[in-house]
């Protein structure tokens, strides 16, 4: 049976995951959260610009409807 998207964030929940926007904005942090919207929840999220941390958050929000990809984050 072929992996369907959602099956792929849910296994990345409690993970870092990286989030990029239509707009070319990047956030990392922990997923915690989402639905069939894409509307995502992060902890700890951070801003990325230009591959370096510029802003940091708590809990944040992100509506469906501005994720462009959602790809889960290589620990060390």
């Amino acid at each position: 049976m072929a992996e369907r998207p959602l099956d792929v964030i849910h296994r990345s929940l409690d993970k870092d995951v990286l989030v990029i926007l239509k707009k070319g904005f990047e956030f990392r942090g922990k997923l915690i959260g989402y639905d069939i919207h894409l509307n995502v929840v992060l902890a700890d999220a951070q801003l990325i610009e230009g591959g370096e941390v510029t802003k940091k958050y708590g809990k944040i929000v992100i509506r469906g409807d501005n994720v462009l990809a959602i790809s889960p984050v290589e620990t060390e």
